[in-house]
């Protein structure tokens, strides 16, 4: 294991399609930060909330404020991967993750990303509501 290792608290498994292919037949490098994204957004899901939802009955989104990755090993066409998060830091406008890409034991991608709330009328970093973010200090 790659000193990068670490166990994601949460994670989700992702086929490789051929549209997610570079000419190559290997993951196209910005499509890892796809994957990451839909991880994050199961994750809060499994928090019991949508994105949609968010939005319409709170006003706020996340957005990603920064976001940086190490290409350690290519996935493939038909790989079935393992897309994991944990969370390294949570403030009352921001997250910042440190996620994964992994075959099996071994580790392909590692990145962080740091994801800020937004209200969404102004688009200006709004406070993480209170029934959100203690929801969010459970799943660290």
């Amino acid at each position: 294991m790659s000193a990068h290792a670490h166990q994601p608290s949460f994670s989700i498994p992702v086929r490789v399609y051929y549209e997610d292919t570079d000419a190559g037949g290997v993951v196209y490098y910005a499509n890892y930060l796809r994957f990451f994204e839909r991880c994050r957004t199961e994750w809060m899901r499994s928090a019991g909330y949508g994105q949609a939802q968010l939005a319409a009955e709170a006003g706020i989104g996340f957005v990603a404020r920064k976001a940086s990755c190490e290409y350690l090993k290519p996935a493939r066409l038909d790989d079935l991967v393992e897309v994991g998060l944990s969370v390294e830091k949570l403030t009352r406008v921001r997250v910042v993750f440190r996620q994964s890409v992994r075959r099996g034991d071994e580790e392909l991608v590692t990145g962080e990303v740091e994801i800020a709330c937004v209200n969404m009328a102004t688009m200006t970093p709004a406070p993480i509501p209170d029934f959100l973010h203690s929801r969010l200090e459970q799943l660290k």
